[in-house]
C-alpha cells in the first residue's frame, strides 16, 4: 500500500513539474548516480550504470537541441551540443579507465547545469548582470580643479 502511494505522489509530482525542473532533476540524478558510483569504485557495475544513465541523458539533449521544434537560440544549442560531444569523450574515456576521477568533470557539468536550470529566468538575468555592489559616482571634476 505505501508503495503504490509514493507510486501515486510521484506521478502526481511529475505531473507539475516544468521541463526546466525535469531536466534540473535528471541532471541532478545523473550526478548523484556517478558520485555514488566514485564512492564504492570496486562496484564496477555502479560505476556502469552511472555512466550509461548519464550518457543516455545527454543523447536525448542532443536529440531534443536537434529537433525542428526546439525553440532555444542557436548560440545556446550550439554550447549543449559542445557539452555534449565532450560528455560523450569523457564518457567513453571513464567507460574504458574505470578510474573514478573521470567522472569528476561529468558531475561538476551536471551540478552546474542543473542550478543553472532551477534558477528563475527573471533571477539568472539578474545575477548576470549584477555588477556587484553598487559604488558612489566618482566625483566630477571641473577645468583646472585637481584630486588629491
Amino acid at each position: 500500500m505505501a508503495n503504490e502511494s509514493l507510486k501515486a505522489y510521484q506521478n502526481a509530482q511529475r505531473r507539475e513539474m516544468t521541463p526546466r525542473e525535469a531536466e534540473a532533476m535528471a541532471f541532478t540524478k545523473a550526478a548523484v548516480m556517478m558520485e555514488d558510483a566514485k564512492k564504492s569504485p570496486e562496484d564496477k557495475t555502479s560505476f556502469e550504470q552511472a555512466l550509461r544513465f548519464n550518457h543516455l541523458f545527454w543523447t536525448i539533449l542532443q536529440a531534443d537541441i536537434t529537433d525542428a521544434n526546439n525553440k532555444l537560440p542557436n548560440p545556446i544549442k550550439a554550447n549543449i551540443m559542445s557539452l555534449s560531444i565532450f560528455v560523450d569523450k569523457q564518457t567513453s574515456k571513464a567507460l574504458r579507465s574505470g578510474d573514478p576521477a573521470d567522472l569528476d568533470i561529468m558531475i561538476s557539468i551536471n551540478r552546474n547545469l542543473a542550478l543553472g536550470l532551477r534558477q528563475t529566468p527573471d533571477s539568472a538575468t539578474d545575477s548576470a548582470t549584477d555588477s556587484g555592489p553598487e559604488v558612489a559616482p566618482a566625483p566630477q571634476r571641473t577645468s583646472g580643479e585637481t584630486f588629491v
